[in-house]
């Protein structure tokens, strides 16, 4: 399965600058609403130790990037545009931005925890809007517009499911997997609530949001990046802070812009998610330079550990995707695929995956054919239903295709 990351929030909150930043693209960024019209795609990467330093090799990655031993793993991500208040009625760029969270797994929902914009974006003096009115509206928008897609045939279904005996999360999930939402999302989120699933068409509407809301929190959790940390002011830092510790991130998505700037252009050295950076041509670097770097350094780097984008990055893929980097190699005692690169490729996988889901990942006919794998660190042959473990390096043997 390859997963797909959300980027959501209202407009003008950094959202386009935090996906340069974790992509290091150069979707437009500009200080006005709805600058985003059209989603942007592209590719995050997520660190793991790279086994080439444990067997003392110099590789040569393919589908991803080794820096210094650190290899850094894509992972795809959509920047959906600004959404405001009423969005799921059609309210600004309305329900089309909605349809693009369809491909998400996850959502970044980037607040602008400076409180320096207003319900719709519209720049206000910092500190005098309340962030938390931005978590919750946007949490509400999302749930509004899947209850708008299961309402659409509710009552037929409800029938169904009392009268036929048919269980309303099969029927649910009939009418919402486009949303790639699966049936055991939806008996996960039936078994939080006190629901009688033998007559559904008994349930009221506040039950029946209330199952919707489940469902999203389930399906499509949200993961809060507080950007703007460097200017927020401390008392609204620590309120968003303490909302529930494990999902939010102070960021400074420019912070991240700026040293990746200046990191490519030879002026400093730094790699993404590092907590410090290393200046090597002070004398290249203009007095407003030193200064901006100077207010990174304090404002970001010492009071918040880093500038959060890359903490963002693998909160998500380690501690909620639950994903593990596996290498694929063709030579287990090389470490090659067929054209002799070391270690070419690193993949994404969920925990709990097995050997053949690895195969099929590489290619379908791999998976069709799979007739065993073999632990390259070992040697030992491993079983279809081997369950793969982080930065395993693994051979998979096939009939012929």
């Amino acid at each position: 399965m390859v997963f797909k990351i959300g980027i959501v929030g209202k407009p003008n909150v950094g959202k386009s600058t935090f996906f340069n930043a974790a992509t290091n693209s150069h979707a437009q960024v500009a200080g006005y609403p709805f600058t985003t019209i059209s989603s942007n795609q592209g590719v995050m990467h997520v660190r793991s130790p790279c086994p080439c330093k444990e067997f003392d090799l110099k590789c040569t990655p393919r589908n991803s990037i080794c820096q210094d031993g650190m290899r850094f793993v894509p992972l795809d991500v959509i920047d959906v545009a600004g959404l405001v208040p009423g969005a799921h009625e059609g309210k600004g760029l309305g329900n089309q931005f909605l349809d693009d969270l369809r491909q998400a797994d996850i959502l970044i929902h980037v607040v602008d925890a400076s409180g320096s914009t207003d319900d719709e974006g519209k720049p206000v003096p910092t500190g005098t809007h309340d962030p938390m009115k931005d978590i919750k509206f946007l949490e509400e928008e999302i749930e509004y517009w899947m209850l708008g897609i299961i309402k659409k045939d509710w009552n037929r279904s409800a029938r169904r499911a009392g009268s036929e005996g048919v269980k309303i999360e099969e029927l649910l999930s009939h009418h919402l997997t486009g949303l790639g939402i699966k049936t055991a999302h939806i008996k996960q989120a039936l078994h939080y609530l006190p629901l009688d699933t033998s007559d559904p068409s008994k349930w009221s509407e506040t039950e029946l949001f209330q199952l919707t809301k489940e469902i999203r929190g389930v399906s499509k959790p949200i993961f809060l990046a507080l950007n703007k940390c460097d200017v927020a002011p401390d008392n609204l830092m620590q309120k968003l802070l303490g909302l529930n510790e494990g999902i939010v991130v102070p960021t400074s998505a420019e912070s991240e812009v700026a040293l990746r700037n200046a990191s490519q252009g030879g002026l400093i050295e730094y790699k993404p998610g590092d907590a410090s950076f290393k200046t090597l041509k002070r004398d290249r670097l203009s007095e407003k330079q030193l200064q901006a770097l100077g207010f990174i350094t304090d404002r970001v780097l010492k009071k918040y550990g880093s500038t959060g984008i890359q903490t963002c990055i693998e909160k998500i893929a380690y501690d909620i995707l639950k994903l593990v980097v596996v290498y694929p190699v063709e030579d287990e005692n090389k470490l090659t695929d067929k054209e002799g690169r070391i270690l070419p490729d690193a993949y994404l996988m969920p925990r709990g995956s097995t050997a053949k889901d690895l195969a099929y990942r590489i290619h379908s006919d791999l998976g069709e054919n799979f007739i065993r794998a073999i632990d390259a660190r070992t040697k030992r042959v491993i079983g279809a239903d081997y369950e793969l473990r982080d930065r395993d390096i693994i051979k998979i043997v096939a009939g012929r295709t």
